[in-house]
C-alpha cells in the first residue's frame, strides 16, 4: 500500500478514535464551561479526523470515500496508537489522556507544517491552530488537578500510574513511513519523542509532579494490533453502517 496513504490513516485514526472517546462527556462534564471545553475539543479531533481520511481516500483511488475508511475497515486495519484508545475512567485520567495526546500533536502538526507535500503541510497547520489550545486546556488543568485537594492529585497519580506506559506508542511509525522521512514528507518520530520527552519533564516540574520512571513502554502500537477496548470502540462507531450498509446523513 502507498506509504502516504498509510501515514494519513495513522493521524486520521487517532484523532479519529480520540474524538469518539472524548465524545463521552459530553453532558456528563463536571461543569457546563468545561463540558462544553471538552466537547469543543471532541469536535476538533472529528474534523480532523474527517481531514485525513478525505485526503487518504484521494492517495488511495480505490473508490472507497472518507466514510468508508472511517466506518467500514476491520479491527486490524486501524493503525491510530494505543493511547487513543483507552478508557476515560475519571476526569483526571481523561485530561492525562489530552495533555499528552496534544503535546505530540503540537510538535508533530508543527514539523509538518514544512512537510514537502503540501496538502499534507495545509492540513497540519489548520490542525496545529487546535491543538494548541488544547495543549493549553488539559495543561491548566493538570496544574489544578496536581496543586489542588490531596484527593486531586491522587487521581492524576494514579492515572500516571496506570496509562503512562502507553505514551510511546503514539510516535510508533506505520510501514513505509521512513520511506517519507527520506522524502521530507514526514518528520522522524523518533526525533519528535526526544522533545516530547523534553517538553513533558519540564511541564511535570513546573507542576510539581514526579516523572514517571518505569522505563517500559507497550508495544505494538499502530501494527493492527489493538487493547481489549478496541473492539468495544468499533461496536459502537460502526453500528449504523453495518446494520444499514449505504446509509446517508
Amino acid at each position: 500500500m502507498n506509504p502516504l496513504y498509510n501515514y494519513l490513516l495513522k493521524f486520521a485514526d487517532d484523532s479519529f478514535i480520540m474524538g469518539q472517546r472524548l465524545s463521552a462527556w459530553c453532558g456528563e462534564g463536571p461543569y457546563l464551561e468545561e463540558d462544553i471545553a471538552l466537547t469543543n475539543i471532541a469536535l476538533d479531533e472529528l474534523g480532523q479526523a474527517n481531514n485525513f481520511y478525505v485526503y487518504a481516500s484521494r492517495v488511495a483511488d480505490n473508490g472507497k470515500s472518507e466514510d468508508d475508511l472511517a466506518f467500514l475497515r476491520y479491527e486490524h486495519e486501524y493503525v491510530n496508537a494505543h493511547w487513543v484508545e483507552l478508557p476515560n475512567e475519571d476526569y483526571a485520567q481523561t485530561i492525562l489522556k489530552v495533555y499528552v495526546f496534544s503535546v505530540y500533536q503540537k510538535l508533530m502538526f508543527q514539523a509538518l507544517s514544512n512537510s514537502a507535500d503540501e496538502e499534507l503541510s495545509a492540513l497540519a497547520q489548520k490542525s496545529f491552530k487546535e491543538v494548541k489550545y488544547h495543549y493549553t486546556h488539559a495543561s491548566s488543568w493538570m496544574k489544578i488537578f496536581a496543586q489542588g485537594t490531596e484527593e486531586s492529585r491522587e487521581r492524576l497519580v494514579k492515572a500516571l500510574e496506570n496509562i503512562w506506559e502507553y505514551t510511546k506508542g503514539l510516535f510508533a511509525k506505520v510501514e513505509g513511513e521512513d520511506d517519507l522521512v527520506a522524502l521530507n514528507i514526514a518528520p522522524d518520530g523518533d526525533e519528535l519523542y526526544k522533545e516530547f520527552l523534553a517538553i513533558t519533564q519540564k511541564d511535570f516540574a513546573e507542576y510539581g509532579l514526579e516523572y514517571p520512571s518505569n522505563p517500559f513502554m507497550q508495544p505494538k502500537s499502530r501494527t493492527g494490533y489493538h487493547t481489549e477496548y478496541f473492539g468495544f470502540i468499533l461496536c459502537e462507531l460502526q453500528y449504523m453502517q453495518r446494520a444499514y450498509p449505504g446509509c446517508t446523513w
